[in-house]
């Protein structure tokens, strides 16, 4: 977070919010893995947890709402500045 301060969501989206939470881009899974036993898969689970390629900073707004719906619908919520939504498959987006 000192190396990347704001929400990573709300900068793609040309706003200015300070970030609180550090976020895993790729879900890690990890206590699912364990409940599951299986070495490997923790093994797994563990490196992707600890990769700080894999990090992103997010407020925390972002990180328990729009990055949650995110990983269970693969839908983007919000819009942009302008007020078009930035899901690029959104219906309004197509035809830009």
């Amino acid at each position: 977070m000192r190396a990347h301060p704001l929400c990573a969501m709300h900068f793609e989206r040309g706003r200015i919010v300070a970030a609180t939470v550090v976020d895993h881009k790729v879900p890690h899974r990890l206590k699912e893995a364990m409940d599951g036993g299986d070495a490997t898969v923790i093994a797994e689970a563990k490196a992707l947890f600890w990769d700080s390629g894999n990090w992103q900073s997010l407020c925390k707004p972002c990180h328990d709402g729009a990055k949650q719906r995110f990983e269970r619908t693969g839908r983007v919520t919000g819009c942009d500045l302008s007020g078009m939504p930035v899901d690029p498959a959104h219906h309004w987006a197509r035809g830009k």
